[in-house]
């Protein structure tokens, strides 16, 4: 069913000239013609003043759509968008409310933060259709992060064609969160995937599996040539980075660097700018501390775990993010837009050269999934949870 409404939301959140006589006497002269006087120059019209426009600090608030425990979202080029629901549907959603599932959609493993996770376009999608997904598989001993292609057929019954899993997280196991966000380098000729260590801690250490860490494949899965650990012995040659926990923000930014955003424990949420073979240092050293109160050694303390740009304590819990390119949004442009769960709203991240800071946050009264924007420069976003919806914002 598709409700709307207008919901405002305010921000929770610089030489005069002289002349001359002659002396001495002269005979009689004619009297001089008066010197003409110039006639005074035009007055310059005043520049205009540039007045800045000043940062959007208030949203309108539509709710398009209800879903079930939404996860992830993406544009399609016609302005139509793919939803994913945790418990795996994916839904061709129109800008007006339309929901018709798609068929084909892989088996998941829905329980707590598991199931079908993001969705992606191929950087090829103008010409070949295809979509890529993420979700919790079935396996041997648990679960495991899968990622897949397919072919997306839109029609009367919108389907996935020629299905194929290229990749999956090892080892398999039970627990929590699977990071499962995709971003395509800007060649578009390799796939970054953020894998959650599934809330134990030690395997984001561990290069010989891929929990806890960002990889690198290629689009038919294989471990990307030039990977930092591809001749480390006993390492997986697909690792990017490691000493991840729960990385649900991946995104290329448009000067073509890679930034994540990850949930720390009790405390230490982080905003990471992320090179190769960087370690960033979980469960070893966090900006926050155990669930039972132990405390955790800061990044400061070794110089081997790379620190984060930004952390947050209390937590604010980073669902998907974006680098807003549009200008509707006045004062946003080239800021990370983070969605919060426990904030309940945005967080804007500005970053500079190397360094990166919170700018401001809108708050918007409910638990926030992910954030997208959509064409001419509009943000939508996905409430979280059974009674989820899609949301688009307007500047106020």
């Amino acid at each position: 069913m598709t409700r709307r409404n207008i919901i405002p939301v305010l921000l929770v959140m610089a030489a005069s000239g002289c002349g001359g006589e002659g002396g001495g006497e002269a005979p009689p002269v004619a009297a001089p013609a008066p010197t003409p006087t110039p006639a005074p120059a035009p007055a310059p019209s005043p520049s205009p003043t540039a007045t800045a426009t000043p940062p959007t600090t208030a949203v309108d608030q539509r709710v398009v759509a209800t879903f079930d425990n939404p996860w992830a979202m993406t544009f399609l080029p016609d302005g139509r968008m793919l939803v994913t629901e945790k418990s795996g549907q994916l839904q061709l959603v129109t800008q007006t409310g339309g929901k018709t599932a798609v068929t084909g959609v892989p088996r998941v493993v829905f329980s707590g933060q598991l199931g079908l996770q993001d969705v992606v376009l191929d950087p090829g999608f103008a010409t070949n259709n295809r979509i890529w997904l993420s979700y919790a598989e079935p396996a041997s001993g648990g679960q495991q992060l899968a990622v897949a292609r397919a072919t997306l057929v839109v029609g009367a019954t919108p389907r996935l064609d020629d299905l194929a899993v290229i990749w999956r997280a090892t080892p398999a196991t039970t627990g929590g969160q699977l990071g499962a966000r995709l971003a395509f380098a800007p060649d578009g000729r390799t796939l970054f995937v953020s894998s959650g260590e599934r809330q134990q801690g030690t395997p984001a250490q561990d290069l010989s599996g891929t929990l806890g860490k960002i990889v690198r494949i290629t689009l038919d899965g294989a471990a990307a040539a030039g990977n930092p650990f591809a001749s480390t012995a006993g390492a997986r040659a697909e690792i990017w980075s490691l000493g991840h926990r729960n990385p649900y923000g991946l995104v290329f930014a448009s000067d073509g660097r890679l930034f994540e955003s990850e949930m720390g424990p009790a405390g230490g949420d982080e905003f990471n700018l992320i090179d190769p073979g960087k370690n960033y240092g979980w469960p070893r050293v966090s900006e926050g501390d155990n669930y039972d109160g132990s405390p955790i050694p800061r990044h400061a303390t070794n110089p081997a775990y790379t620190p984060p740009l930004v952390s947050w304590t209390p937590v604010i819990a980073p669902g998907g993010m974006i680098q807003y390119r549009g200008s509707t949004f006045a004062g946003w442009t080239g800021d990370f837009l983070l969605a919060g769960l426990v904030q309940q709203g945005i967080v804007r991240v500005r970053v500079t050269g190397n360094s990166a800071s919170e700018v401001a946050r809108i708050g918007l009264g409910a638990r926030i999934r992910e954030v997208e924007e959509g064409p001419n420069g509009s943000i939508w976003v996905l409430r979280d949870g059974s009674g989820g919806a899609l949301v688009q914002l307007t500047p106020r």
